[in-house]
């Protein structure tokens, strides 16, 4: 999102992608520089999840580009792209039910990345202290909440340069959903880039850096935060319920 001559650490050009026979986006276009949070912002059924799962390759896109430091990801399995440097956070969950907390961490573990920040066991527990005294139970067993914390922080355990983060509060008591956002922004001071699918607006515009405003599977303005809630008519015609 940033207007300079470097080149982005993501770069979404022209992405397309469908559900079947149903056209869900239609040639979205953005830019994440190195340690940026970029919302993702829309209605429910605008196309924000589809875009993320799309960079991520669970759905796959059927034209257009994303560029993960210049190099194409378009069409390599999800697989691939985690190893090559991008975490994501399903607003599923996706814990692995029967392992304990500690299981779970060790499964996301990967090497570490030069010039990224290298993450630690301990460090998530200092983010989030709960899973330290859950660490081990079953993840099955965990509150929602827990569960939300534990899949960042076993995507944070692959030293990522860039996470996806889809819909992480939805569901959670408000005291977890501002330790959540503290979390988010101390991994984008620590030089993380975020791209945020978040529904709760107000939690949105506040830690980002950038927003993406998506419209029927288009990218319909970008911007900073200040930008996009200065122009009314835009919150109007593509936020308002």
């Amino acid at each position: 999102m940033k207007e300079t001559g470097a080149t982005p650490l993501l770069s979404v050009r022209n992405l397309h992608a469908h559900y079947g026979k149903s056209h869900i986006l239609h040639g979205i276009t953005f830019d994440v520089g190195a340690g940026e949070i970029v919302s993702l912002l829309g209605r429910n059924g605008s196309g924000r999840s589809t875009t993320i799962k799309a960079i991520m390759g669970l759905v796959p896109p059927t034209s257009g580009q994303a560029l993960l430091n210049g190099y194409e990801m378009a069409g390599l399995s999800p697989h691939a792209i985690a190893r090559a440097g991008v975490a994501y956070v399903p607003e599923e969950r996706d814990v692995f039910a029967n392992l304990t907390v500690d299981e779970n961490l060790v499964m996301g573990m990967q090497r570490a990345r030069d010039g990224v920040p290298a993450w630690t066991v301990d460090e998530m527990f200092d983010y989030f202290p709960r899973l330290r005294e859950r660490r081990n139970t079953q993840a099955g067993n965990l509150s929602g909440g827990e569960q939300q914390m534990l899949t960042i922080c076993r995507s944070l355990l692959g030293n990522p340069q860039l996470i996806l983060i889809d819909e992480p509060t939805e569901g959670l008591a408000p005291k977890i959903v501002t330790v959540v956002g503290e979390a988010i922004q101390d991994i984008h001071r620590r030089g993380v880039s975020v791209i945020l699918v978040e529904q709760k607006l107000t939690i949105a515009l506040k830690i980002s850096t950038d927003v993406c405003l998506i419209g029927h599977g288009k990218v319909v303005f970008r911007g900073k935060p200040d930008e996009l809630v200065g122009n009314p008519q835009l919150l109007k015609d593509w936020l308002a319920v």
